[in-house]
């Protein structure tokens, strides 16, 4: 104990010296550890390891894609009328009414009757002569562009004969009382047998009676190039068939208007 006593700070020195010794030595070791850190940490910024890339979930985007290839239809006339505001007119009666611009014009037009306009020939009689016997054929085109066409007009002719209408080729029976005579038609090259009775016929046109309810107006009788003016416009017939009506209106544009009652009435 007294040896303690007395070389206590010289023993506490040596422990504290020791201990220094072993710091110093340890210090090497200290700093390459930390620079092995230093460069294994820099390593990983350098090259980082990448998890693979899994299957992505595109469905998605592919429905969108899907979706913009059908283009949109946005109708923005009707119904809601945004860019195409629907006109309405005030009509004549009293009290006047309002209607709306979707039932007049061209769609409100109504085609009562449709009628067909014949080509009639007919064997009126026969004049025998020296000469050979001549054969009356009358002829009656209800068609005709100009009406002063179209009443009906007697052909004095002979086998063989030509006008603007047929030729007369043969004859049927006794010459002096056939019982038809064969005709070819300038415009068709049809043949056709003309007898006193029945007369051949062939529907060449038609003519159609309309109305225009909204202003109480009606048409009948009228042909491919009449105009029916209402609505503040005047509209064209460029064609009639048996069941319809084609208007054209004065922006070009064709309306199709149908028979409402479709039935021809054939005249007597």
């Amino acid at each position: 104990m007294d040896f303690l006593k007395k070389h206590y700070e010289k023993i506490l020195l040596g422990v504290v010296l020791l201990g220094l010794a072993v710091a110093v030595g340890y210090l090497p070791i200290k700093i390459t550890s930390e620079k092995q850190k230093l460069t294994d940490l820099s390593n990983a910024r350098r090259s980082p390891k990448v998890a693979p890339l899994t299957n992505i979930d595109v469905t998605l985007p592919e429905m969108a894609l899907k979706r913009m290839a059908a283009p949109a239809l946005i109708d923005f006339s009707a119904p809601n009328k945004l860019f195409n505001p629907m006109p309405w007119q005030q009509t004549k009666d009293v009290p006047p009414k309002l209607i709306p611009g979707t039932k007049l014009g061209p769609v409100a037009a109504v085609v009562t009757n449709i009628t067909p306009l014949y080509l009639r020939l007919t064997l009126d009689s026969i004049t025998v002569s020296d000469a050979g016997p001549k054969y009356v054929i009358g002829v009656e085109k209800q068609a005709a562009l100009n009406q002063r066409d179209r009443p009906k007009k007697q052909n004095y002719c002979r086998v063989g004969d030509k006008n603007d209408t047929f030729k007369l080729l043969e004859v049927k029976g006794p010459l002096d009382n056939p019982t038809n005579v064969i005709v070819e038609l300038n415009d068709t090259g049809e043949k056709a047998a003309v007898a006193k009775d029945p007369a051949f016929k062939r529907v060449d046109g038609f003519t159609a009676d309309l109305k225009y309810p909204p202003e109480n107006k009606a048409w009948m009788g009228r042909r491919i190039g009449d105009s029916l003016p209402f609505n503040a416009e005047s509209y064209k017939i460029v064609a009639i068939t048996e069941t319809e009506v084609i208007l054209l209106a004065p922006n070009r544009k064709k309306w199709t208007i149908t028979n409402s009652t479709p039935k021809i009435l054939t005249p007597p």
